[in-house]
């Protein structure tokens, strides 16, 4: 059960203790004469309620309500006031006050406004913690300090107090960006309602029509006799997710603007229209604006999808949070397996933080699963990972070569061998998960001439083959 704490601010002492005598039985009370003192102690504690007497001496309570509404502004304040006082206290609501009692102040009528205020605390309170709950135990895919994630999630949190904002996710396979998705919906508006997760490219391009929007009775052959709802009905008044967005057929691109556009459809081989409110979230790890160069995309409705558009950073981007994250599983697996690792050795750290995480978070996680199933340790051992032993550095010695180190940093190319060149481009894509521009980057290479360079590369290779 949820308790609260109410703080009186009135100078009259019959008030403050009649009121504090009328609500101790039910609620945690705390009394202050002035409004300085009261100020003073909300630098270091914080009520669920205040009962702010609007004709303070020293400081008065329109002063006083200022000052909350700039230190704590989601703070529910109750103006008290004497009869005269009402048109003060309108100003006071204006300013950001929850209600207000007039003296000579009845008890039955106080306490049914402090239980409507609080109730409506306690029902935020209550998501809160769900939301809570549920974004920590379902995302490890943004544990982390890298100013990559935290700008990510701090975008994510102020654009999910919209209910409908269309929301496109964009990056690589394995970056989490349905659990991204989910964190939106759980910190929405929708968060009651359901949470329906698509995957576009996984249903069969002459169904995912039927399977979104719904069909009636007799709508086509095979067709249930009572019809079906679709995933978009399902997803009414909550969040309808839609994976791999790049893989919807243009037929159903058309459909799907129109419901965005108007919030409303038909089902298949129905006449009723269907209006209905939901979120729509995208994710893609494709190319859109490509697609839409060779009209693979509709423009319309990439602009429609992209209204919000939010960029998750790969693991090899934000490289200082593959520790934390793998300590994360470690201790999830610890508890699956009924093991009681304490950690890695350091062998298993460099391992960890020196490989190419082509598959992000979700290759950690199946690396750390494996690794804490098989060790037999108190730590998880080099070898319990699984991770291939090779490296750049030691291919590189193995054929006698010596090469610098190439570091996320960078470095500066002298004029020098093919075969020491595409060395470093091969590094390069590595330490980028493969993104080209990034890597022309290290490299100080103008881009057009890094894929030129991967062309010459890519001929070399395939010449040998040949041979």
């Amino acid at each position: 059960m949820i308790s609260f704490t109410i703080w009186i601010i009135d100078d009259e002492t019959s008030i403050r203790e009649g009121i504090e005598i009328a609500l101790e039985s039910d609620y945690e009370i705390r009394t202050f004469a002035d409004a300085e003192s009261a100020l003073e102690l909300l630098q270091k504690d914080r009520p669920d309620l205040v009962l702010l007497d609007i004709g303070l001496p020293g400081m008065d309570g329109i002063s006083a309500l200022e000052k909350i509404r700039q230190d704590i502004p989601d703070l529910p304040v109750i103006m008290i006031t004497a009869y005269e006082e009402v048109k003060t206290v309108i100003s006071a609501m204006k300013m950001g006050a929850h209600d207000y009692i007039i003296k000579p102040l009845l008890m039955p009528g106080l306490r049914k406004t402090i239980r409507n205020t609080l109730e409506t605390l306690r029902l935020k309170k209550e998501v809160q913690v769900l939301q809570e709950r549920y974004l920590n135990e379902n995302m490890p895919c943004f544990i982390g300090e890298s100013s990559s994630i935290q700008d990510v999630m701090h975008f994510v949190s102020q654009v999910a107090q919209s209910p409908d904002t269309p929301i496109l996710i964009l990056g690589e396979t394995g970056t989490g960006k349905e659990l991204l998705a989910r964190t939106v919906h759980y910190r929405s508006p929708n968060f009651r309602g359901e949470f329906v997760a698509v995957n576009c490219a996984a249903i069969p391009k002459d169904l995912i029509e039927s399977e979104l929007f719904g069909y009636e009775k007799g709508a086509f052959s095979g067709a249930s006799i009572s019809g079906k709802k679709g995933l978009i009905e399902i997803a009414e008044n909550g969040t309808l997710f839609l994976d791999e967005i790049g893989d919807l057929i243009p037929e159903t691109q058309a459909k799907l603007l129109r419901f965005l556009e108007e919030g409303e459809f038909y089902r298949i081989g129905g006449t009723r229209k269907i209006k209905i409110r939901t979120r729509v979230i995208s994710a893609t790890n494709r190319n859109l604006e490509k697609m839409m160069n060779k009209n693979l995309f509709r423009k319309d409705l990439y602009f429609r999808l992209s209204v919000i558009k939010v960029q998750v950073p790969s693991l090899n981007e934000r490289r200082e949070d593959i520790m934390p994250i793998a300590m994360y599983f470690m201790n999830k697996f610890n508890e699956k397996f009924g093991k009681k690792l304490c950690g890695l050795s350091p062998r298993a750290e460099k391992k960890l933080l020196d490989h190419n995480w082509m598959g992000n978070v979700r290759e950690l996680r199946n690396v750390m699963e494996r690794g804490v199933l098989v060790s037999g340790g108190k730590e998880l051992s080099h070898d319990d990972l699984g991770l291939d032993e090779k490296t750049d550095t030691a291919e590189a010695e193995e054929q006698g070569m010596s090469y610098p180190p190439l570091s996320d940093k960078g470095i500066d190319l002298p004029a020098m061998q093919d075969d020491m060149l595409f060395h470093y481009i091969r590094k390069a894509l590595r330490l980028t998960g493969g993104n080209e521009s990034r890597a022309a980057g290290l490299l100080n290479l103008k881009p057009h001439n890094f894929r030129y360079r991967c062309a010459k590369m890519k001929k070399q290779n395939d010449n040998e083959k040949t041979k």
